[in-house]
Parts: structure tokens; C-alpha cells; sequence
């Protein structure tokens, strides 16, 4: 069964493969995404930019996102859901932050693949373990 994409996903699929720049210069996408979600003061992508990636694919499809640099400024907005289903936003928390994504599949041993910004500091799809 094919499921259809939202399109705040077929957005994040287009920036596939976008990364940081080491040292002094910054990648222009990356300071947009900071511009997208109202928070042009950050001028590197070296902060952690995963909810602005995940704001600036939303607001580029008319969707108001949490417009806050922080992963966990999502665990309150939009609505709660049971489980994760395709195109959801997956929060995840950790020691000392947390990360923030779209969720595009499920693999076999059940771990979440997420397409986010900032994961391994690339616009890509990981796996992540539910927990």
C-alpha cells in the first residue's frame, strides 16, 4: 500500500544531502532555516539546528511551527498522537537536549527512520530506536 506523502515531507526530501560547512563559513540554506523560524540572530550552523529544519519545512507549506530553536519546544505542539504514523514530528529526548524529526518509516526490528536536519550535521534519514 503506498501511503501519501504530507508536504512538509516531500519538502524535507528535497533538502536531502544538506550539510554544514567546517570553520568560518556557513551554509546559506541552513541560516534561512534560522531566518524561516523567526530566529535570523543565529548566524552559523553550528547551533543545533535540527527543529529549525524541521520549522522551516513546515512554514514553507503554510504550517506555523513551534518557531523555537529547541527540539523539545515540538513535545507541545501540534497534537498528540498515539503512535507515530508517516509524516508525524518524532521528538526525542536525551542527555542534555533532545532531537527532532519527521517520521518516514519503521524498520523491521522496529526503529524509527527519521528524516531530520543535523543528524551526523546532514540534512538525512537515520534509524533511531523508540526508546
Amino acid at each position: 500500500m503506498m501511503i501519501a506523502e504530507p508536504l512538509w515531507v516531500i519538502e524535507a526530501r528535497k533538502h536531502i544531502g544538506v550539510r554544514e560547512i567546517p570553520g568560518v563559513n556557513h551554509h546559506p540554506l541552513i541560516l534561512a532555516m534560522w531566518k524561516a523560524i523567526k530566529r535570523g540572530g543565529i548566524r552559523d550552523d553550528e547551533t543545533p539546528w535540527c527543529a529549525a529544519f524541521v520549522g522551516f519545512c513546515l512554514e514553507n507549506v503554510g504550517i506555523v511551527s513551534s518557531r523555537f530553536e529547541s527540539a523539545r519546544s515540538y513535545l507541545t505542539w501540534g497534537q498528540r498522537l498515539d503512535r507515530p504514523v508517516h509524516g508525524c514530528v518524532v521528538v526525542f529526548t536525551r542527555e542534555g537536549g533532545g532531537h527532532v524529526g519527521f517520521l518516514v518509516g519503521v524498520t523491521r526490528d522496529g526503529r524509527l527512520l527519521v528524516l531530520g536536519g543535523n543528524q551526523g550535521n546532514e540534512v538525512s534519514i537515520r534509524s533511531f530506536p523508540r526508546a
